[in-house]
């Protein structure tokens, strides 16, 4: 079974991006080197958010990625669909439990801070636990603040 970790989060959204979104960017930067990570999202939208959130990232914290259905095998693959290959580490950014999180030795996943959502978290907690996967939660980790001097 897969080991489930949930990350509380504690930082409110802004309008750009939501503050999951931007950890799950952060997350796909550190540990893409230690293996194939598929970002799985609500939707199409969501995907190329995502897409351009990793564009944006300092070039010293290039992710190699591509959104799924695009030629090539980039370690980092977004998508909205459950994926065509294997990979190591599933982040969801879905709102439902993906039925194929069981094909991945680690999946992250988030309970954010608004209400709604939250609750749609509980659910993909007890689904995971459901079906036996290894369950952990952890505190948001702090997010470096972009640089001002940055364009």
């Amino acid at each position: 079974m897969s080991q489930v970790t949930f990350y509380l989060m504690s930082e409110q959204d802004d309008t750009q991006a939501s503050a999951v979104e931007r950890l799950a960017c952060t997350l796909a930067a550190e540990s893409w080197g230690a293996g194939h990570i598929y970002l799985f999202c609500n939707d199409e939208a969501q995907a190329l958010r995502l897409d351009e959130l990793l564009w944006q990232l300092p070039p010293e914290r290039f992710v190699p990625h591509q959104l799924q259905g695009e030629s090539g095998q980039a370690p980092v693959e977004i998508g909205y669909q459950p994926p065509k290959r294997r990979y190591a580490r599933l982040i969801n950014l879905a709102t439902a439990t993906p039925l194929f999180a069981g094909h991945f030795a680690q999946v992250v996943d988030f309970v954010p801070t608004d209400e709604t959502q939250k609750q749609q978290a509980r659910e993909r907690y007890k689904h995971y636990r459901q079906a036996g996967h290894a369950l952990e939660m952890r505190e948001q980790p702090v997010l470096a603040a972009p640089d001002p001097a940055q364009p």
